[in-house]
């Protein structure tokens, strides 16, 4: 189905809002719309497609073209949802480890992991998880993963000064528990 010769009638009433036409509109390209997310994002597909439609409402306003311009516009807007989305799913994929699988790994010449494996990686490790959670997972990526101040920012959406804080300050707390604690003297 194609709009052919309704399409000037079809793009001023989709224009103004007129339900008749973004039905047509939508009657005529949702189907190639499916298709394409499909095969991209199988999984996704319907709710890309939705997000699609509506960033073409927000562009159909100012759309000056032909059917042709208005599919790539689609497309265009499809395409960059796909994207998005990869990014979003990049940026928040996470891998569960084991911190005894991490801690098994052996030392990166790093004075502060040195300091931590010298009272002993179970203690380390129970100490860590004891933190308040930004602090354990800011000592965790500094350390354990061997991440840099910039590295560990951009992961956690942090500034690099932040990320030194918090470091700083989750090292204060071990090195104050471990001379309290009886075990670590």
């Amino acid at each position: 189905m194609s709009l052919d010769e309704r399409f000037d009638a079809v793009i001023v009433g989709a224009k103004a809002g007129a339900s008749w036409a973004l039905e047509a509109v939508y009657l005529d390209l949702q189907p190639r719309l499916l298709r394409y997310l499909g095969s991209v994002e199988p999984e996704l597909s319907e709710d890309l497609a939705t997000e699609t439609w509506l960033g073409l409402a927000k562009a159909l306003p100012s759309f000056e073209g032909n059917e042709e311009s208005l599919r790539a516009l689609l497309f265009t807007i499809a395409r960059r949802r796909v994207l998005d989305h990869r990014r979003r799913e990049a940026r928040t994929r996470t891998v569960s480890t084991d911190p005894g699988d991490l801690a098994r790994l052996g030392p990166v010449a790093d004075a502060e992991r040195e300091a931590l494996d010298r009272l002993g990686t179970d203690w380390a490790l129970a100490r860590v998880s004891a933190l308040p959670p930004d602090q354990a997972e800011v000592l965790m990526l500094r350390v354990m993963a061997d991440l840099s101040v910039r590295d560990v920012a951009t992961i956690l959406g942090k500034r690099p000064g932040a990320v030194r804080a918090l470091q700083l300050r989750a090292l204060r707390r071990l090195a104050r528990e471990s001379t309290e604690d009886p075990v670590t003297r």
